[in-house]
């Protein structure tokens, strides 16, 4: 039986795992059960994201990740990003991503120079989308960097917009009694965010009356 684990990530609360979802259906669809489903919002230039994690935890030799795209698993530094991959296969589980890793069979079902060439394809990819990846992290932050810098200098730029939404949600569950943690949860959001939120909430309070 062939075993996968999937792995889906957005970076921020905005985007959603709708995209990925399909992702399950179509390694179902190729033969494999599907072990384990791991979401979460987190950067891809941050190794310690929980859910990544516990996946890598929960591998067992010859399972495949499998993920949407290489920048899914990772936007690291190519050095720390190869340092991760290692982690994820000395478990003894494979990564299947379309393609980029997607010769394993071929892989294991070849011999002699055949098997050291596809072998060699397979890593020059791999090594060559973790860099990619990272590439592409780097210039949306300089992309970022740019567009404040020139909103600064023309005076428009005032810093992130709040989520009306989410403080009023925050303030409403914090009014009724809830306690930090709870209304974090229920909020889906931080405990520093609750704590920000509530803090600002009261001293709008104090200076209006």
């Amino acid at each position: 039986m062939k075993v996968a684990r999937i792995y889906q990530r957005v970076s921020t609360k905005e985007q959603d795992l709708t995209r990925q979802a399909s992702i399950e259906d179509d390694a179902k669809a190729a033969g494999f059960y599907i072990a384990g489903v791991y979401k979460e919002q987190a950067s891809g230039a941050r190794a310690d994201r929980p859910e990544l994690l516990r996946m890598i935890k929960d591998l067992q030799p010859g399972e495949v990740v499998i993920a949407e795209k290489i920048d899914r698993i990772s936007r690291l530094p190519l050095r720390d990003a190869e340092k991760l991959i290692e982690t994820i296969k000395s478990t003894g589980a494979k990564l299947a991503i379309p393609g980029v890793v997607d010769l394993s069979e071929l892989v294991e079902s070849s011999i002699g120079v055949a098997k050291v060439v596809l072998e060699a394809v397979q890593d020059m990819l791999l090594k060559l989308s973790l860099q990619i990846a990272r590439d592409d992290y780097e210039d949306r932050r300089e992309r970022q960097r740019q567009g404040i810098e020139l909103a600064k200098s023309s005076g428009k730029f005032k810093g992130r917009a709040p989520n009306l939404v989410l403080h009023e949600r925050v303030i409403a569950l914090r009014t009724s009694g809830e306690t930090i943690s709870r209304t974090a949860k229920l909020a889906n959001c931080s405990e520093s965010q609750v704590k920000r939120i509530w803090k600002k909430h009261k001293s709008t309070i104090e200076e209006s009356s």
